[in-house]
Parts: C-alpha cells; sequence; structure tokens
C-alpha cells in the first residue's frame, strides 16, 4: 500500500491513467513523481562529520571570494 508524501492518506492506483491518487486530499501523481517527492521530504541524514565539512568549504568559499 502506498502513501501519500503531503498528507499521509491511502492513495490507489488508477490503471487507466497511470497515477497514484490520494483518497484523502486527491493528490494525482505518476510513478515517478511520487518518488521525487518523496525523496524530496526525506530528511537530511548528514552526519555531523559532513555538516563540519560542508561549513568549512562554504566559509572558504565566502572567504576567497572577499579576497577578489
Amino acid at each position: 500500500m502506498r502513501y501519500c508524501p503531503e498528507c499521509g492518506g491511502e492513495m490507489r492506483y488508477a490503471i487507466a491513467t497511470k497515477h497514484h491518487i490520494c483518497k484523502s486530499c486527491g493528490l494525482s501523481v505518476t510513478q515517478q513523481e511520487l518518488w521525487e517527492l518523496r525523496e524530496k521530504n526525506r530528511p537530511n541524514m548528514e552526519t555531523a562529520e559532513e555538516k563540519k565539512q560542508k561549513h568549512r568549504r562554504e566559509y572558504l568559499k565566502w572567504w576567497l571570494s572577499k579576497k577578489k
């Protein structure tokens, strides 16, 4: 069973249109769109070390841009 990425309601598959349709909010998406919405809504799972590295890169980029 699939659940709506917008409201969490149950989705049904319409064979004629090849869309997943939410029974609660009426969202109608293709399989690809459903996958993309789920990826977009997935929480960011960066580790502390990855966050630290990202912050360092952003700071270095900012610092170098001020030297020009």
